[in-house]
């Protein structure tokens, strides 16, 4: 197996890391080993908005994508695997204009969201609720 043209890139989303592995080819997406036309609608949306942009500005896509999830729930995972679709186009042509064209769709295309699960302080049951008061 040859890995000379292979490119591998991540994106995160809350609990989800996704792993983006793009190759020459004939433009077949898969989300862990599964083509991506089998998620729900949306999500197979989600995930087919890079695709569309990269289509629109570099014409035909000629590139294999391949995309590993791991931890965290379905909708972080496809937020995360649409981040790694976009990086890994953008990496693979090496095109400013396709780059201008998704920041100026979505600026969570190229760059992660960095908002995490915020900790539970001590002696509290949660982040932000307080233990329970009585009176008596």
């Amino acid at each position: 197996m040859e890995n000379k043209n292979k490119i591998v890139v991540s994106g995160k989303r809350k609990a989800s890391i996704a792993r983006a592995t793009i190759t020459e080819g004939t433009g077949k997406v898969t989300i862990n080993n599964k083509p991506y036309e089998l998620q729900p609608m949306f999500r197979k949306l989600m995930i087919d908005e890079p695709l569309r942009i990269a289509k629109n500005v570099l014409g035909d896509i000629k590139f294999n994508i391949s995309v590993k999830l791991n931890g965290g729930g379905q909708e972080s995972g496809i937020e995360a695997a649409r981040l790694a679709v976009a990086r890994a186009l953008v990496k693979a042509t090496h095109s400013n204009d396709l780059k201008k064209a998704f920041s100026a769709y979505d600026k969570n295309l190229l760059v992660a969201d960095t908002r995490r699960k915020e900790d539970r302080k001590p002696g509290d049951s949660k982040a932000r609720a307080s233990m329970q008061k009585s009176y008596r």
